[in-house]
C-alpha cells in the first residue's frame, strides 16, 4: 500500500516523498487541483470513497498523514 501511495505522489512531486513538513500545500510541494486528483486516484486505486468533506489538511499535510489516512479509510471499509 505504502508503495503505491509513494508512487502516485513522486508522480506530483518527488520532494513529497522526502518532505519532512507538516503542510504540503503551504510549503508549495502540491497545489488544491493536485490534491483533488490525488484524492481521486486514491479512492479508484484502494476501492475507497474520499468525500469532498475529507479533503483537509490533515489529512493531505504530508505522506505520513496521507498514508495513515488511507490505512483509517480501509480500515473503516472493511469493519463495515
Amino acid at each position: 500500500m505504502e508503495a503505491k501511495i509513494s508512487a502516485l505522489l513522486k508522480e506530483i512531486n518527488e520532494e513529497i516523498l522526502t518532505y519532512k513538513g507538516d503542510n504540503l500545500y503551504k510549503d508549495g510541494l502540491i497545489d488544491s487541483i493536485q490534491v483533488i486528483d490525488l484524492a481521486v486516484e486514491l479512492g479508484e486505486v484502494f476501492g475507497i470513497e474520499i468525500t469532498p468533506e475529507a479533503v483537509v489538511l490533515e489529512n493531505f499535510a504530508n505522506k505520513e498523514a496521507i498514508i495513515h489516512f488511507v490505512k483509517r479509510l480501509l480500515e473503516e471499509q472493511n469493519a463495515g
